[in-house]
């Protein structure tokens, strides 16, 4: 447990209440421990603290074209790692229309996030059908293999050495957010028999980030049945239903649908902005001065940054203060519409992020001044 030092105090002109009712001209900034987890401040100031003119050094936020990356790869273990670090990896998948081997991660968990397409996933534990917007969450070691009705691409998100779990819902119940009863499972149908035989197959195994490839004279995905509550699971973000207040701007933690060994993986779904015409209705500044962050965007108009196009993926390091963009900075208290239309998954991680070996032109480069106004950018 943490022995925190209490200190509560209110020094100066400030809110009684953190993002709602700012002093007139003041801007909202808040420093956090352990992923707003933890103790804060909240500080006011005259001017956006992301007003910066000029950056030199490897800190920067980044920005990346994940759509750029146009290259088929037979094999899951084959895909463009994107970020990694001890305890995650990200890698961004373009798949073939049919793998012609199966895959078996024995280095952790995989988080399968279907960006585009749909078809088929072939595993120890049956037939499972996924669609965009789909999580496939696979135990580590699971075998298995897709056929796609459509091109697909895939965000894939390795627990190194851990497991994906749910997080605690507390005083909203068990059924908040999504009700584990939404949770689909691979099922022993029809068509998961019909693709058994004994026709040669390999099996592609990755573990310690190498791989081993063990082959076998039959389908090894020969399971006639199966019991138990260890068993990959099929989640549509279409399912969630977001927390929202009405009054509050609620922190990005909020949003957390699966958590891992030192990372966590949110999902942000269209939402109706707040209406108390006090509270902020877009991200707060902070400095999230734990964890590093990573968004994904996968569909819809993302209302916090400019000149963001689904299949792109932001990475703001901790250590430096962030938040909006200009644009929805203008629209911090009156929203020009009702809702939010975005699908977005964030990965918060403990430890630090190493970008992976990108193709050239997948980085946008001037990411870093994009919180500039228009007539800073003309300079």
């Amino acid at each position: 447990m943490h022995k925190w030092i209490p200190l509560p105090r209110v020094e100066g002109t400030a809110s009684r209440q953190a993002h709602a009712d700012l002093p007139d001209g003041t801007y909202e900034r808040e420093l956090g421990k352990e992923g707003f987890f933890g103790p804060a401040t909240h500080m006011y100031h005259t001017h956006p603290p992301t007003g910066w003119t000029g950056w030199d050094g490897p800190l920067k936020p980044r920005a990346f074209d994940l759509t750029k990356i146009n290259a088929e790869d037979p094999s899951p273990w084959d895909a463009a790692e994107v970020m990694h670090n001890a305890h995650v990896r990200l890698r961004f998948w373009r798949a073939p229309k049919r793998m012609d081997h199966l895959a078996r991660n024995a280095d952790g968990d995989e988080l399968i996030f279907v960006h585009e397409g749909r078809g088929d996933l072939f595993c120890d534990y049956g037939r499972l059908p996924f669609r965009a917007g789909d999580y496939i969450m696979l135990p580590r070691s699971t075998m298995w293999r897709i056929e796609c009705a459509e091109p697909v691409t895939a965000l894939l998100i390795e627990a190194s050495n851990s497991s994906y779990m749910l997080p605690e819902k507390g005083m909203l119940g068990p059924h908040a957010v999504f009700d584990a009863a939404v949770l689909d499972v691979p099922r022993i149908d029809d068509a998961f028999r019909a693709q058994q035989g004994e026709t040669e197959w390999p099996v592609r195994i990755k573990r310690r980030n190498a791989v081993s490839t063990v082959t076998y004279p039959f389908n090894p995905l020969d399971a006639v049945g199966w019991h138990g509550d260890l068993v990959p699971v099929r989640l549509n973000v279409e399912d969630i239903r977001p927390l929202m207040s009405h009054r509050y701007h609620l922190p990005p933690s909020a949003h957390t649908t699966f958590i891992a060994d030192r990372f966590v993986v949110c999902t942000f779904a269209p939402r109706p902005f707040e209406t108390d015409p006090g509270a902020l209705k877009v991200p707060f500044f902070h400095n999230n001065d734990d964890y590093d962050e990573v968004l994904f965007y996968h569909a819809g108009e993302f209302f916090s940054r400019d000149n963001i196009h689904p299949g792109m993926m932001t990475f703001h390091p901790c250590g430096f203060t962030h938040g909006p963009h200009p644009k929805a900075l203008k629209n911090a208290f009156a929203p020009k519409k009702a809702a939010t239309d975005e699908y977005a998954v964030m990965l918060d991680t403990r430890d630090a992020l190493e970008v992976g070996d990108l193709p050239p032109g997948v980085e946008w480069q001037d990411y870093v001044d994009s919180w500039r106004s228009p007539a800073d950018a003309a300079e």
